[in-house]
């Protein structure tokens, strides 16, 4: 008998894992209340089933994917529910959160009595002819989660505590969305002062496939730069016995605070990031 899996909440990346598990036949429950009309949309073209928190609570897993720092008053938010309840369902923290803060969290539901698995998510949503998201796991209660393996869904259970998965997921992150924003501050330079054609120049001979792999990256970042914000300060959470590399991520987050604004606003430095990486397709 397939599972039923409440996700919190139906985000892009939640929308997505949810319809992977309901083309798998697991039933999907999600809780709208105070969500957009974009995420019941999402909810409804993914097949996931509104209920409310006490019901969502009911299901054999609770996903929480939600932006980072939700995570733990999300969690705050659920224990009065899931300790009043008779069912303990498997609790799975799946965002991009510090080790410190997947045990703040794994500390809130493990006083409920609920199992609870740290995750971190690597790759973007599931869709159709994608096999890339992979769900990094760790904690005792690891191998129950990977069940879902069953169901569609990538799962790698880490031989390690609660914040092995969190701490796979940072440094990944880390390299991925930091270099980003280091290669974004670079086109940004050289198009201020008059080089950005003969940097792409450079790129393109010497660096083919980095250039590549930015000019598909970096569109994929404008819309996303305001969740990456708090990513980068629970990195420079990672990170804080390096103080430099603490200061640096520190760094990026205001960094990508500065293109959500601008990605709101007039997409000043948005167009001159698009202009750089279409030089090639004129």
């Amino acid at each position: 008998m397939a599972p039923v899996v409440a996700i919190i909440a139906p985000g892009m990346m939640g929308s997505a894992v949810g319809k992977r598990l309901v083309e798998h036949g697991v039933r999907v429950t999600t809780v709208l209340s105070g969500r957009s009309a974009a995420s019941a949309a999402r909810a409804r073209e993914a097949g996931m089933v509104a209920v409310d928190e006490s019901e969502a609570i009911a299901a054999d897993f609770v996903m929480s994917i939600v932006p980072p720092a939700t995570a733990l008053p999300l969690a705050e938010r659920l224990l009065p529910l899931l300790q009043a309840s008779r069912r303990k369902p498997i609790y799975i923290d799946c965002n991009a959160v510090s080790p410190a803060t997947a045990a703040a969290v794994g500390a809130v539901i493990s006083a409920t009595g609920c199992p609870f698995v740290d995750a971190g998510i690597i790759g973007a949503p599931p869709r159709p002819g994608y096999d890339g998201t992979v769900f990094y796991a760790s904690g005792e209660a690891a191998p129950r989660f990977a069940q879902l393996g069953e169901h569609g869904l990538k799962i790698r259970v880490l031989d390690g505590p609660v914040g092995a998965a969190s701490a796979m997921k940072m440094s990944y992150a880390g390299i991925t969305k930091g270099f980003t924003a280091l290669a974004a501050a670079m086109m940004l330079a050289a198009t201020r002062e008059g080089t950005a054609e003969t940097l792409h120049a450079e790129l393109a001979e010497s660096q083919p496939a980095l250039l590549a792999w930015l000019t598909r990256q970096m569109p994929a970042m404008y819309s996303k730069a305001y969740r990456w914000v708090a990513e980068m300060e629970e990195i420079a959470a990672f990170v804080a016995d390096d103080p430099a590399a603490q200061q640096m991520f520190k760094a990026y987050a205001r960094f990508y605070e500065r293109v959500a604004a601008d990605y709101d606003g007039d997409k000043c430095e948005v167009g001159a990031l698009t202009a750089f990486i279409k030089r090639d397709q004129k």
